[in-house]
């Protein structure tokens, strides 16, 4: 895919420096002379090199590097095929330390390097992304899955700033985008960044630009409000469906009568939408809230009319059908991926009836099938200014609800709006409490096994199994 340049990465110019050497020879058929390799640092990631390999003729190449200190552990780059020119990127490299690195050819099965072993050495982390991500309270034994996996957290002021995160607290890998902030990040099945970023001009969790980022902080895909189908503002989340689809929430516009509840005759009322792109930016299909529902039957919609049911949460269910989230009425809709028709509510006022009232939540967010097929939620609980992670067990045909998981969160986790809750395996659950600025592992009791504690409010946390190398 052609690459779009972005804007400027780094927070802080760029400091490079360049070391050529004059390489020869590779062993017995590699084709890999190289004429130069040139090293390029940016003080605005210090977790991430550049390499810049040129040969004489095209050739597989791949880089191998470890830390000076520890010679046994030893990362590999992608090959980079049929080129003479080869720039790579040395990854999830530790502030501060001194790294050695090999290039290396690959042809068929057989592997050889083809330069003498380099160094360099990586600037200490700045401050201001150390105070971004402090650790707080870790368990010496955490969960197999989590200790060997990461967190995704995204910063929505300026400057943006999506972060990874080990099972330690620290920061393995970082962004930043100087003029915008990164109001959704996610990150995809194919190890990218997928975004919303706007600049703050654009509140909260809204946007007017679509960024798709790879770990080596190249733009994969960028779409701007206004190119091809991308025709309104979008909001709160971005993901690819099994089709490689873009998915997003929109901002829907309508005039109504409202002059029989006290309003004018042509008033405007806010409401949400589904989008889907193809990955050139196409618009493959649209949805909105006013196509299944009219707001002149809301009793308060004079008060809510600028943000009628402010939809914050969309997923695909296990059906192929969406799932979204709705904060105002504190509800969840089930929306025909084909039709468009709204096949169920549930939350107050909706189609599903509940044990108890207790059993009942309060505002959602990040609304999801997990892999057993629970409904999972961060509930804000504004009613009892305490939240909660429930999951629940849906009959459908029956329109009955189970309680299959109920966490209520210490005072301190409270988080009024925002918010996230996703299992980590089958006994650990990743929670977002944004506006208590932390993230915390939890188990089914509502124990805290890890936490980390941000300079920002995150919008939420995602767990990740693996990186690649």
């Amino acid at each position: 895919m052609k690459r779009i340049f972005f804007r400027l990465l780094q927070v802080l110019p760029a400091v490079t420096f360049f070391l050529t050497i004059a390489l020869t020879g590779c062993g017995p058929g590699c084709g890999a002379d190289l004429i130069s390799v040139s090293e390029k640092s940016s003080a605005g990631n210090v977790l991430t090199q550049k390499i810049n390999v040129t040969c004489k003729e095209k050739a597989d190449l791949f880089i191998r590097y470890w830390e000076k200190e520890n010679k046994t552990k030893v990362f590999s780059t992608p090959v980079s095929t049929g080129k003479k020119e080869h720039v790579f990127s040395l990854l999830y490299l530790k502030p501060a330390k001194a790294y050695e690195y090999e290039v290396a050819a690959k042809n068929d099965n057989y592997e050889s390097s083809v330069s003498a072993v380099r160094s360099f050495r990586t600037k200490e982390m700045p401050m201001a992304i150390q105070e971004m991500v402090m650790p707080g309270e870790i368990q010496e034994t955490l969960p197999a899955r989590f200790s060997k996996g990461f967190s995704l957290i995204a910063r929505r002021d300026l400057p943006g700033q999506v972060y990874i995160i080990d099972a330690r607290g620290n920061i393995v890998w970082y962004h930043t985008i100087k003029d915008a902030g990164f109001k959704v990040a996610h990150y995809t099945k194919e190890s990218t960044i997928l975004s919303i970023v706007a600049p703050l001009s654009y509140p909260t969790s809204y946007g007017d630009e679509m960024l798709e980022i790879s770990l080596a902080g190249d733009t994969i895909f960028h779409l701007k409000k206004g190119e091809k189908g991308f025709d309104k503002t979008i909001h709160h989340e971005v993901f690819y469906n099994d089709a490689h689809q873009l998915v997003t929430l929109t901002l829907e516009k309508k005039v109504f009568d409202l002059s029989r509840v006290g309003g004018t005759k042509a008033d405007t009322v806010t409401g949400d939408g589904i989008l889907i792109l193809d990955t050139k930016g196409n618009k493959i299909w649209s949805w909105s809230v006013f196509d299944v529902m009219n707001p002149t039957a809301d009793p308060d919609i004079l008060k809510n009319k600028t943000d009628w049911l402010h939809a914050n949460g969309l997923s695909v269910d296990t059906d192929g059908n969406y799932l979204l989230s709705f904060y105002q009425s504190g509800q969840v809709w089930k929306i025909n991926a084909k039709s468009g028709k709204l096949m169920w509510k549930i939350g107050r006022g909706g189609d599903f009836s509940f044990p108890k009232e207790e059993a009942m939540f309060y505002e959602s967010h990040a609304v999801h099938r997990t892999a057993n097929g629970e409904l999972i939620l961060f509930e804000n609980g504004t009613n009892k200014k305490r939240s909660r992670v429930l999951a629940y067990n849906l009959d459908e045909p029956g329109r009955k609800v189970n309680v299959a998981l109920s966490i209520e969160l210490p005072l301190n986790l409270y988080s009024e709006r925002m918010g996230s809750a996703y299992y980590v395996d089958n006994a650990s659950i990743l929670v977002c409490s944004s506006q208590a600025h932390s993230v915390s592992l939890l188990d089914k009791t509502g124990k805290k096994l890890w936490n980390v504690i941000t300079g920002f409010i995150p919008y939420r946390a995602e767990f990740i199994d693996s990186l690649p190398l």
